[in-house]
């Protein structure tokens, strides 16, 4: 595949916080403690070193979630090497969306084992290991249950409102129905059917599910598949638990971040609660809120006093599930990290935390986007190519794409800019001559200009429409190839779904990812086939 790489600003997709992130605008420093460059690792790595991580219980857990799926040897010498000191994690984290979810999942892990192998290569006395971070305890599950292939809505009707990897995989077998009939019968759509057919019929619930198909889509590049709810790894967790319950530590820390956000103009993504966490039980995730009488469940009847949560959370504290806010610090707590990959919407509300985590005297990471793609095929790059034009210039709003395209290729020029000056340099010098003889007719001189400006307005509006209609075939091209380049106005990878370039590419796509993708390249890569 051909590779171009364009910056994030002129995609018109990122927020200004993100831009100016990676571009290390001096305002946002006091937000994160390293820049995402190769060289801040030297240093990150030296930070890390110092700060004891349970690596016994980190390896043991993940040998057990792991060793079931296979006999990989690569993963399973990476989780041998988290019991040395010299050996650190490059981690993203993601819901357990249906069939993989959005293209950009899959951009997220090669970012991921990318930079792990860079930084091997950039500090060879030290181990370094790509993790992905199940989010198994999120509950949203509109956010998870379908995907977008070739126009249709392939969803999953389940009622479920706890902890999404608790959720049976019983009722799939008529939506891989449905996924197999619209990818018929060549080999890679067979191969994907096999993918999802084991993963979700041979696997009860969707965190096993979810484990089993990214460990055969990555397993070879040696990816760890981390599935925090373990009880151990939570039991070391207990005091932060407690702070962010009882004395609300979390809330004051990022709300005091968030306002120094604000007065720079940066809208903030996350909004921290007095208490950052949910209860797990009864097939139920329910946050946790205090009350006059002490501590309640919601939409349950569970009620407890200060000293019966505290002794809850000392004995059963995999019943308590960190938020948005809490999740990040569990995460840096447990795994020797260096670097967090992840999207725009992550890497801004990570940009929040940094207070919070010195507080808690836990390591926190470089913070590094996730490589970002639209993929071009080769039929699609060619009808792009007979217009005259590059993927780049589908990146302008349609309407612009459309008159920018009018303008290059009309026959004549369409814009009466040139007329509109001459009549109002008609109208200045008869309103000089006027004026001289009664200053009253400076209103309707300048009235007449304005009706006269606009009748030039309207010549000029149809005469662009006349020169769109004598291009109406191209103009519908151009229509069609962005809404496939840009799905509902949307980025290509925040629709589509890795089904569509694997009937293509198949198993193939991911090595192709792999060597287009450049871990710390703060460029969009346009991928043409």
């Amino acid at each position: 595949m051909k590779s171009t790489y364009i910056s994030y600003a002129e995609t018109g997709f990122f927020s200004n916080l993100i831009l100016d992130y990676i571009s290390g605008k001096s305002e946002l420093k006091g937000f994160y403690e390293h820049a995402p460059e190769l060289s801040s690792f030297a240093e990150k790595i030296k930070e890390r070193k110092q700060i004891a991580v349970d690596r016994t219980l980190l390896a043991d857990v993940l040998t057990v979630q792991n060793r079931a799926l296979s006999k990989n040897e690569k993963v399973l010498a990476n989780i041998e090497l988290l019991r040395n000191n010299n050996t650190f994690t490059v981690t993203t984290g993601h819901q357990l969306n249906l069939f993989t979810g959005p293209l950009y999942f899959i951009y997220k892990i090669i970012s991921t084992i990318n930079l792990a192998e860079k930084l091997k290569q950039e500090y060879p006395d030290n181990n370094f290991v790509p993790v992905y971070w199940m989010h198994c305890e999120d509950h949203d599950f509109a956010e998870i249950n379908h995907i977008h292939l070739f126009g249709k809505k392939i969803e999953w009707k389940e009622e479920h409102h706890g902890a999404a990897g608790e959720i049976s995989t019983t009722s799939l077998p008529a939506v891989i129905g449905e996924l197999k009939t619209i990818l018929g019968e060549n080999q890679n759509a067979k191969e994907l059917i096999a993918l999802f057919s084991e993963a979700y019929l041979n696997h009860s619930n969707l965190a096993d599910a979810m484990r089993y198909q990214c460990h055969q889509l990555f397993g070879n590049y040696g990816l760890v598949i981390l599935d925090a709810r373990d009880k151990r790894l939570k039991q070391t967790f207990v005091q932060q638990l407690k702070a962010d319950i009882f004395q609300n530590t979390n809330h004051k820390l990022v709300s005091e971040t968030n306002s120094e956000l604000e007065k720079l103009y940066y809208k903030t993504q996350v909004n921290p609660r007095e208490i950052n966490c949910f209860y797990l039980a009864d097939t139920k995730r329910e946050r946790i809120v205090k009350t006059e009488q002490g501590f309640e469940v919601l939409n349950t009847s569970i009620i407890f006093s200060k000293a019966e949560l505290e002794k809850e959370i000392e004995n059963n504290p995999e019943k308590f599930s960190p938020n948005v806010v809490l999740r990040p610090l569990f995460q840096e707590h447990i795994l020797p990290n260096l670097a967090y990959i992840g999207g725009a919407g992550e890497l801004a509300y990570w940009l929040q935390y940094k207070r919070m985590f010195n507080a808690a005297a836990i390591s926190f990471p470089v913070l590094v986007l996730r490589n970002s793609v639209m993929v071009v095929e080769e039929s699609t790059n060619s009808k792009i190519e007979k217009l005259g034009l590059s993927p780049k210039e589908f990146f302008a709003p349609e309407e612009k794409l459309v008159n920018d395209f009018i303008a290059a290729n009309s026959s004549a020029d369409t814009a009466l800019t040139d007329e509109q000056q001459q009549m109002k340099e008609l109208f200045s010098s008869i309103k000089a001559k006027a004026t001289k003889v009664d200053s009253t007719l400076e209103a309707s001189i300048e009235a007449e200009l304005q009706k006269q400006l606009k009748v030039i307005e309207q010549l000029e509006s149809r005469i662009v429409r006349a020169e769109k209609k004598k291009h109406e075939i191209a103009i519908n091209q151009l229509k069609t190839i962005r809404e496939k380049l840009f799905p509902s106005n949307s980025l290509q990878e925040r629709h589509e779904n890795i089904t569509t370039f694997y009937l293509r590419y198949g198993s193939g796509f991911i090595q192709i990812l792999k060597d287009n993708l450049h871990p710390l390249d703060s460029r969009f890569a346009i991928l043409q086939g």
